[in-house]
């Protein structure tokens, strides 16, 4: 071949080879989440949702701007050190663009400054702990799933009144302490008069429970336990068990759960309380695409933890749809900011100040339904993210 020619194929190779180097054509996501130990069933449903949602906001394509994503799946196995050293990995090993998770807050509380050293984005979900968004927030963290005090405004807008008496019980950790501060900071109306705090992973609820009947069964006006409960084994059967309302007058109050945890409601008719999601709830083209196929694909309805999946997804192809593609981390935090997109809950808007997303709770009442396994929550009425006044709680 003659020698020019050669160069000027040359050229063209060079010309045509050089977008390859500059633009990658994969958008990794690691989603790193508990798929083993007390929060297991949780982390299922989340990684299940999140595929799901990818799906669903890419068409089925899993392609976004001719970019393929790339999920790689973690196990943190509920352990803080764990979580830390994979989102390490995740950031520095495997390149990856954008995290999502963790589903425990303890987790998520050690891995927050790991985001900060990489620079890159870290989008909570479902961790629930106030202080992911509030004093131990960096501009790096997003967060779809709701914060505690986004269960306790809720919840105190269920149980809130006048002459009622609480005493809570939470769990021993980051998310259990954070839950009960918010509650008690919502609580404007009842007297909260002992907070009972037990390890995740406890089997024998009977001592605590005690506890809890020695400081309320004497008290006058409506007795409540607030109970605020991650994790297996969880105490409702055994609050079940005791039938305190007729013994003491005190009834159950608590927010949603994973279908499995609900079955217990079924013992509790009439109960008041406020959640995050029901797939009967929400009334919206996303939830009712999401209903379908998790029916299709395995022959039940989603849970809690799989529309927080889902939301995640949509969030993150929102973002990168208006980025087209561009996974810069200031591009992305810059989108991301303020932004607003569509979930199986409805909208949910990403709060500037500290990338908390804000969305709507439902208040609800447990009906015994027989064609379902668990306490089936019936909506009393939707509460809005405007209602409920959460607090920005970063140092921004």
């Amino acid at each position: 071949m003659h020698r020019r020619n050669l160069i000027t194929l040359a050229f063209l190779a060079a010309a045509f080879a050089a977008p390859a180097f500059s633009q990658p054509k994969e958008i990794k996501i690691a989603i790193i989440a508990s798929k083993t130990g007390p929060l297991e069933a949780y982390a299922k449903q989340t990684i299940v949702g999140f595929n799901m949602g990818l799906d669903y906001a890419t068409g089925g394509t899993m392609m976004v701007a001719g970019k393929k994503l790339v999920v790689i799946e973690k196990d943190d196995q509920g352990k803080p050190d764990v979580g830390k050293s994979l989102l390490a990995a995740a950031y520095a090993d495997d390149k990856v663009d954008i995290a999502v998770g963790p589903t425990a807050s303890p987790v998520a509380l050690a891995m927050l400054p790991v985001a900060e050293e990489y620079k890159k984005i870290l989008l909570v979900e479902p961790a629930v702990a106030d202080s992911i968004t509030g004093d131990k927030w960096n501009k790096y963290i997003f967060r779809t799933g709701r914060n505690s005090s986004q269960d306790a405004a809720a919840n105190a807008a269920a149980l809130d009144q006048p002459g009622n008496v609480i005493a809570t019980l939470a769990n021993d950790n980051a998310f259990g302490r954070d839950g009960v501060k918010a509650a008690k900071e919502f609580t404007k109306h009842a007297k909260i008069v002992h907070e009972e705090y037990l390890p995740v992973g406890t089997t024998d609820f009977t001592a605590g429970l005690q506890r809890i009947i020695d400081k309320l069964k004497d008290q006058p006006g409506k007795k409540y336990i607030s109970v605020g409960w991650s994790g297996a084994p969880a105490p409702f059967a055994k609050i079940a068990d005791l039938d305190l309302k007729k013994r003491y007058g005190i009834e159950l109050a608590t927010g949603g759960n994973i279908l499995p945890a609900m079955v217990a409601y079924k013992q509790f008719p009439g109960m008041e309380g406020a959640l995050y999601y029901y797939f009967g709830i929400p009334k919206n083209p996303v939830n009712e695409a999401m209903v379908a196929q998790h029916y299709k694909q395995f022959k039940a309805p989603p849970d809690f933890f799989t529309a927080g999946g889902f939301s995640a997804a949509m969030a993150i192809v929102t973002a990168l749809k208006k980025t087209n593609g561009d996974t810069s981390t200031n591009k992305l935090i810059e989108t991301m900011e303020g932004m607003s997109f569509d979930t199986p809950k409805g909208k949910m808007t990403f709060r500037k100040e500290d990338h908390q997303a804000m969305q709507s709770m439902y208040h609800f009442k447990i009906k015994v339904d027989p064609a379902f396994a668990w306490g089936v929550p019936e909506l009393v009425r939707e509460i809005k993210p405007e209602e409920m006044a959460i607090p920005i709680r970063n140092k921004r």
